[in-house]
């Protein structure tokens, strides 16, 4: 397989054309990383935080070119996925452990793309059963992507490497039960049963958003709603998330306006039942991959394009209010994650681009409004171009990944500290 990026990537082209994001020149950009000096830089100050580079990605088992945001167990160890690099440069689902004064990554699972899987663009995450989930974009019995699992061995290994096991739950077929998912996390319901969309496929061959029905050790798949590319959107490339109603709430890139969508599916004896809650337009700053949802009900989001923004929709009456949170100069093509929220309500968020390199965000509910802190802008040395979201621990440390940069040029994965 050949080297995947932002810029050259196969399974966007083979969308139709009026569904392909606008794309990031990754050779261009290497070549300007060339031109500058690599020299690692582990810990850099801004705005009263410290980040500190947790792994440089060398495309080699390490993996490369992680776009998706990573996943924190209860004894602080981060997982995450690289969509290239491994054996068979399809990419690798890797686990880094705080061990001395350092962190030391394995790799877990190497993909071998078809028939198995590969290049994950989308993080995983633990299942109710402690297991890791997670979507390919490639790969599977019909090449449209995958949904996987990831188990530790059962015994012990005693070799250097000690690949977990790996269970391919569906391989899409790119017809109408979707195909090609995109870079949102799966989700579960209270039964254990999967929740997500494929950006592709579709009866209308414009995304799905599916369900996955477990039944002993098999899985079922069931398309909740194939989207029509019209006023309920196209390609969902972000997933989706539950309300306390059981009620699931997505975006879509495309359709609409052109712009897309955040979309409410219900569920209904006869179905599910969508409504587009608002369309996204062009002053909106683009099109949004992911959103998150506080306590009370309200929608936060990220765009981007040209620019890019955060915004918020709130429930009122039957009705939802758009406010327009931040808008960011210079974060074209991105960001491609949901926001991260705290206790608190603070909105925490990753731009492509913003301050040249990409940028780690802060936004702090005030009087009605919100004040904006970027948190890190990155310097190349310790990443660039960051697509995943951020991943926030109980102490208020963010986790996240930057999808190239670094001493070894493939991405980082990183941590910011509170001073």
């Amino acid at each position: 397989m050949q080297e995947q990026g932002l810029g050259e990537n196969p399974a966007i082209a083979a969308e139709p054309q009026s569904s392909r994001f606008r794309q990031i020149d990754l050779w261009a950009v290497l070549a300007a990383m060339a031109v500058a000096a690599l020299l690692l830089v582990l810990a850099t100050e801004s705005q009263g935080q410290t980040l500190t580079v947790l792994h440089n990605f060398d495309l080699g088992n390490d993996g490369g070119l992680p776009y998706g945001g990573v996943a924190l167990d209860q004894a602080g160890r981060i997982y995450g996925t690289t969509s290239d690099g491994g054996s068979f440069r399809e990419g690798v689902v890797y686990r880094l452990v705080h061990q001395g004064g350092g962190w030391n990554l394995t790799p877990l699972y190497m993909f071998k793309g078809s028939p198995d899987a590969g290049v994950p663009y989308a993080p995983v995450v633990f299942g109710p059963d402690g297991a890791l989930y997670g979507m390919t974009y490639y790969g599977g019995t019909f090449g449209a992507g995958t949904v996987f699992r990831l188990q530790p061995p059962a015994s012990a290994c005693q070799a250097a490497l000690c690949p977990w096991i790996e269970t391919v739950l569906y391989s899409f077929t790119g017809g109408s039960d979707g195909g090609y998912p995109g870079y949102g996390a799966l989700v579960f319901d209270r039964a254990g049963n999967i929740y997500g969309t494929a950006a592709g496929g579709g009866t209308n061959s414009n995304g799905v958003v599916f369900k996955l029905t477990r039944s002993g050790n098999s899985w079922t798949q069931s398309v909740l709603w194939s989207f029509t590319g019209g006023a309920d959107g196209a390609n969902p490339y972000g997933g989706v998330i539950f309300d306390g109603a059981g009620n699931l709430y997505g975006t879509t890139a495309y359709g609409g306006q052109f712009w897309g969508t955040v979309y409410e599916l219900s569920p209904a004896q006869s179905g599910w039942t969508e409504t587009t809650l608002y369309t996204i337009t062009e002053q909106d700053n683009g099109q949004a991959i992911g959103i998150a949802m506080d306590p009370h009900g309200n929608i936060f989001g990220l765009t981007g394009l040209d620019s890019g923004a955060a915004f918020e929709l709130s429930p009122s009456g039957g009705n939802w209010n758009f406010t327009l949170m931040q808008t960011f100069t210079g974060a074209y093509e991105g960001p491609f994650d949901a926001p991260t929220l705290d206790p608190l309500g603070n909105v925490y968020g990753t731009s492509t681009f913003a301050g040249g390199n990409g940028e780690v965000f802060k936004l702090t509910p005030s009087n009605g409004g919100w004040i904006y802190t970027p948190l890190h802008d990155f310097d190349v040395n310790d990443g660039e171009i960051p697509i995943g979201g951020v991943t926030l621990d109980a102490n208020g440390n963010l986790y996240g990944t930057t999808s190239m940069g670094g001493s070894r040029v493939w991405g980082t994965v990183w941590e910011i500290t509170p001073n």
